[in-house]
């Protein structure tokens, strides 16, 4: 059982037999086992407190497991949780609509427990490798980053932006998931475009977290780069609010913000590039 118990499965299956079987069986592996008999309270539960995998039916009595995945993967919150199918239909145009909304493995009716459990073992071994892109930018991240990061720190003239989102949780809060994803995207979008105008094909553009833009370039470009960045977020974030709440004036107690940070090889040296993300995110 050993590191299974550090996982947390949801088990989203209208048949409580089914459910029954599957949490007995999966908290007997050393797991934490929540269940959910209707695609609603499952996208719910996902929002609350997210799981590390969730085992989905397609048949449901509310939401089919089509329309659970598609919720899932659409918000930043849910979108990485693997998922694994479970149906009773075999047809190869059912299997590939699950894949196609980013359905991690499935397994048909009447399944083999044991199987279920490799795949589970499996998918959670995937995920632990940790991501390579932004499922709302499709930007980089994580270890393509941190290749790109190693690279810059290996060639004696270069100069990086850190641009910042602030306080997109406080608008997340008020305003839902599906609208701050949007804006994640239009930011990314934003900083793309400026890049492009300013900078050369080469550059670089990822993220060092989900609200944290990194921006690689040449040093001769950076300031205006910088410039022009701060010029179109900037002139963009009121109207990411409603139309009602900018004329009041009402934009809660934490505003959206911008936070450009540069650093040049000059700032150095940097050992390494974690004590460059120190640099960088340092406030």
């Amino acid at each position: 059982m050993g590191t299974n118990k550090r996982h947390r499965l949801l088990i989203i299956e209208d048949d409580l037999d089914v459910a029954d079987m599957l949490t007995a069986y999966f908290r007997v592996q050393g797991y934490d086992v929540q269940t959910a008999n209707w695609g609603e309270d499952g996208v719910r539960a996902c929002q609350v407190a997210p799981p590390d995998l969730i085992i989905l039916d397609i048949r449901l009595p509310d939401i089919d497991g089509y329309e659970v995945a598609r919720r899932l993967r659409t918000s930043v919150r849910t979108a990485r949780i693997p998922i694994i199918f479970l149906t009773e239909k075999r047809d190869r145009s059912d299997r590939l609509k699950g894949l196609g909304l980013g359905a991690d493995d499935y397994i048909t009716k009447p399944f083999d427990i044991q199987e279920l459990r490799l795949r589970v073992r499996n998918a959670l071994r995937r995920a632990s490798m940790g991501p390579i892109t932004n499922p709302v930018t499709d930007l980089p991240e994580g270890a393509l980053v941190d290749e790109r990061l190693q690279e810059m720190l290996e060639n004696p003239n270069w100069a990086a932006l850190l641009v910042s989102l602030l306080n997109l949780d406080a608008f997340r809060e008020r305003y839902g998931f599906v609208t701050s994803d949007d804006i994640l995207r239009a930011v990314s979008l934003m900083i793309q475009n400026a890049v492009r105008d300013t900078g050369t094909p080469n550059d670089f553009i990822g993220h060092l977290s989900p609200t944290d833009f990194i921006v690689i370039t040449h040093p001769a470009h950076v300031e205006k780069m910088a410039e022009r960045i701060r010029s179109r977020l900037e002139q963009a974030l009121d109207y990411f609010y409603p139309l009602k709440d900018r004329l009041n004036g009402d934009f809660g107690q934490r505003k959206l913000a911008i936070r450009i940070k540069e650093l040049r090889a000059t700032h150095g040296p940097f050992v390494d590039i974690s004590q460059l993300k120190d640099a960088f995110l340092k406030r």
